[in-house]
């Protein structure tokens, strides 16, 4: 049994076979799932596990080179913003249209739902490399 980082074999997988430039999203519980995007929903109840919980716990084990977040939120939701802003003040954070980000996440690897009832609590991470 693994002792420490991520738990969870589905995400543990999906990390481990990232390449670089390949994308996973966090989402809230309202964000679509395209057809034919898997879909790993940690969702309990709404704010179980929170988006931010979420997103503390990916970034622990995975190589990140750039951010997309929808344009929307730093009005609609500045605490999730802020957070993110802080969170990844060394790496590029792009803004995009809600309906940008949506079409963004049809070719990601993977989309993680939490269960955040917030407005535009998702992220685009890309993946990068880790040369140790």
């Amino acid at each position: 049994m693994k002792k420490h980082g991520t738990l969870n074999s589905h995400i543990c997988k999906i990390l481990t076979d990232l390449g670089h430039t390949d994308t996973i999203v966090i989402a809230d519980v309202g964000l679509p799932v395209p057809a034919g995007v898997p879909k790993i929903d940690l969702a309990l109840t709404l704010g179980v596990p929170s988006f931010q919980d979420v997103v503390d716990m990916i970034t622990e084990d995975m190589v990140i080179e750039k951010v997309i977040v929808a344009k929307e939120l730093a009005s609609a939701n500045v605490e999730t913003s802020q957070y993110l802003n802080h969170k990844f003040k060394e790496i590029p954070i792009d803004d995009v249209s809600h309906e940008q980000f949506k079409l963004l996440t049809h070719n990601a690897k993977v989309i993680i739902r939490t269960g955040e009832a917030k407005p535009y609590a998702n992220c685009i991470l890309q993946a990068g490399v880790y040369f140790g």
